[in-house]
């Protein structure tokens, strides 16, 4: 059976991809972010970041995977930063970081980009590979001063690209989107399906069970 492998440690990834239907296999890639965008370049194009820092993901938990005898299987790394203002912003990590940029993205718009890269293994070798990135338009709220504080106090803000989530706390202060949610929260379901039928694999497959065919599944 071919498994899915994720690479990475989000929790939100992780429950995207379950409530669609997958169990993945988790291993958390340990790569150097950094390094790798000063590496590329102060030009290279915004996509091409995020595609490669989620290719670099992917790539770092291979030699576990052999090591754990994981032989047949699908390895997806991602990685998102919000693009405004003409540059990229990942993890602001301090409460002051998160704090400027809310005080700087309140009551805009900006670009959440999400790179994904897929490889495909088979006999713990690597056959296939498909990347691209996807990107959402967040059009941003403004929370009071209090609520901002509160935000920065939960902790939250502080370890997501942008200093937001979609689908928690932060999502009390995201208006709309014109693009995919599921891109937003850190993986793109849509792009990865394309993706998987790109090293010829059907999402279908990785269901760990199968979809109960009553055709509403939706909250009314």
């Amino acid at each position: 059976m071919t498994r899915l492998v994720l690479a990475s440690a989000s929790p939100a990834r992780l429950s995207v991809l379950r409530a669609a239907g997958v169990e993945p296999i988790v291993r958390v890639s340990g790569v150097d972010e950094d390094a790798i965008v000063a590496s590329l370049g102060p030009g290279t194009p915004p996509g091409v970041v995020v595609t490669e820092l989620a290719r670099a993901k992917a790539a770092d938990v291979l030699p576990r995977l052999r090591d754990d005898g994981v032989h047949d299987a699908v390895v997806v790394g991602c990685d998102s930063m919000l693009h405004i203002d003409g540059r990229l912003q990942g993890k602001p990590g301090t409460a002051e970081v998160a704090r400027a940029r809310w005080q700087s993205m309140a009551g805009r718009s900006a670009d959440l980009l999400t790179g994904h890269s897929l490889l495909r293994i088979r006999d713990g070798e690597v056959v296939a590979e498909a990347s691209a990135h996807s990107g959402t338009t967040v059009h941003f709220g403004t929370p009071t001063d209090a609520e901002l504080e509160a935000y920065l106090a939960s902790g939250e803000p502080l370890q997501v690209a942008g200093a937001f989530t979609l689908d928690s706390l932060g999502g009390w202060f995201v208006e709309r989107l014109e693009g995919d949610p599921s891109s937003v929260i850190g993986i793109g379901l849509p792009l990865v399906r394309r993706l998987l039928c790109e090293v010829g694999v059907s999402v279908a497959d990785l269901w760990a069970t199968p979809p109960s065919g009553d055709g509403n599944q939706h909250s009314v």
